[in-house]
């Protein structure tokens, strides 16, 4: 199998024009008149091919578009890459962050080795140039990212790894440049792990495979401990939820946990809750044939957790942290669930099954029990759970539910932080209501209306009196085709945003 493409990141303190790269990367607005000191620099030595481009046309620097001109030994570089920034009234920390995903995508594509970025010259001190390196870095791994590991025609003859600097003349500023690149490297390289992870299909990721990874990340990281309950012993614990839905494959159920002591004795735990069914065909309420092969990414939850204890780990973030993942593959079969079946869960509670398909919440009721019995005093769980939420949000927001307002707020600060967005969604008592059984405590589905928010009502029921947070991530967390900043699959979605979200709670301390 081909690895991914492997990324070099440093800074370096030189002169734009002196730069010997094989491009580099500017920035330009849209609504600025004229070009800045930096563009316009270059475009003295260039004589005048940046300005001439606008002049003609053909660069308006319309976020997503980029102008490629060449050095032709005027400067250093052997090409300048002018990316589009939008409006800069516009701009926020995401901005840098696309940009660089899309330098790092165009990069790949023309098969340069080197990368030289000076995206952070464009705007001016109006970020801290810690943060905007961590951006960038961040924005590096995500456009650089293929996943082609089963390719075995080179067909694009695309480079095994990409070298990338971020330079400035000034040394005080590429020492901060250093110390945001390292965290952004970090949490970059944590993201492509989930998304190579994610992408994988079901043949080669199964719920056994996926407790191999996590013991293998726990050896790699002295911060980490790994235990995984098989199905003999979920069935001792009475973890009725994710043993019903991985009934029907032979590909038995695990339940993953990770855990991460950063905070000391004493301090507040935190609960990350991850779904991760392997292939989710529906079990006997089977789903249509089309598209089916996408389901593979119903694991991204759990994946997402695994991503972002590789992160945590690596940056020592001073929490502590469960990363909690129940895996299961939901096939039919002769020993598969059914409609009518009544399953009672680790927490003690019942469930009417009413459709095999609304797995996701089966197997995450078990797995928030165990965080309030492991004593977590916050919970967050994240899923694929509902195609009601890409209906009321689609492909551009996760959804986001709970019952603590200052964790939703947190939330949403390290969405806006992170670039992968939340919207706030509702799942009071109402909703609850409609997951009432009349024959069990509760039941997996409510009517056709608010599915979303009915599913985290469900949830609701098994964290007590725990702070606690939903993160449905179906419809962010692939990409059906390319963009202009990244490639198809899997997005893995959540590394970033509970990376920040973790990162935030230290720091606030």
């Amino acid at each position: 199998m081909r690895d991914i493409i492997d990324v070099e990141l440093k800074a370096r303190s030189v002169e734009l024009g002196k730069c010997k790269t094989d491009m580099l990367v500017v920035g330009h607005f849209s609504d600025v008149g004229g070009l800045d000191r930096i563009c316009k620099s270059l475009d003295g030595k260039l004589a005048g091919a940046i300005e001439h481009v606008i002049k003609l046309g053909d660069f308006k620097g319309k976020a997503g578009t980029s102008a490629l001109v060449y050095g032709g030994g005027r400067i250093a570089a052997k090409r300048v890459l002018i990316v589009g920034l939008g409006e800069k009234k516009k701009a926020t920390i995401d901005t840098v962050r696309k940009a660089a995903a899309q330098a790092a995508k165009k990069a790949v594509a023309v098969k340069v080795k080197r990368l030289s970025v000076a995206l952070h010259g464009a705007f001016g001190g109006k970020y801290d140039l810690t943060m905007v390196s961590r951006a960038m870095a961040e924005g590096i791994y995500f456009g650089s990212y293929r996943y082609d590991e089963f390719v075995t025609v080179e067909e694009d003859g695309r480079h095994d790894s990409l070298k990338v600097e971020f330079i400035d003349s000034d040394s005080v500023k590429t020492k901060k440049l250093t110390k945001g690149l390292l965290d952004g490297a970090i949490i970059g390289s944590a993201q492509s792990y989930a998304r190579t992870l994610a992408n994988r299909p079901g043949n080669v990721i199964t719920p056994a495979v996926l407790a191999s990874a996590a013991r293998a990340l726990a050896r790699s990281k002295k911060s980490l401990t790994c235990s995984v309950m098989d199905e003999k012993q979920l069935l001792a614990e009475g973890m009725g939820g994710i043993l019903a839905v991985g009934s029907g494959s032979v590909n038995k159920p695990r339940f993953i946990v990770l855990r991460y002591k950063g905070g000391g004795a004493g301090a507040v735990t935190v609960g990350l809750v991850g779904k991760a069914i392997t292939f989710d065909s529906g079990g006997i309420s089977i789903k249509p044939a089309a598209k089916m092969e996408e389901m593979k990414l119903d694991k991204s939850g759990g994946i997402a957790v695994l991503g972002t204890m590789k992160a945590v780990a690596e940056l020592g973030v001073a929490v502590n942290v469960y990363g909690i993942i129940p895996s299961a593959e939901n096939l039919p079969s002769g020993s598969s669930y059914r409609p009518g079946d009544i399953i009672t869960t680790f927490g003690g509670k019942t469930v009417e099954v009413q459709n095999t398909d609304a797995e996701g919440r089966m197997i995450l009721c078990d797995g928030l029990s165990y965080a309030v019995k492991q004593k977590c005093d916050i919970i967050i769980d994240i899923a694929t759970l509902t195609g009601a939420c890409k209906v009321a949000l689609g492909q551009y927001m996760a959804g986001l539910m709970g019952n603590d307002d200052g964790l939703i707020k947190q939330l949403q600060n390290a969405a806006k932080q992170s670039g992968e967005e939340v919207w706030p969604l509702p799942s009071g008592d109402d909703y609850a209501k409609e997951m009432k059984s009349n024959i069990a405590d509760l039941k997996n589905i409510g009517n056709k209306w608010g599915g979303a928010c009915t599913a985290a009502a469900f949830l609701r029921q098994f964290v007590d009196d725990k702070k606690w947070a939903h993160l449905d991530i179906a419809g962010v967390e692939m990409f059906e085709k390319a963009t202009e900043f990244t490639s198809e699959g899997s997005s893995g979605f959540g590394v970033r945003l509970l990376t920040s979200y973790l990162l935030n709670m230290a720091g606030s301390k």
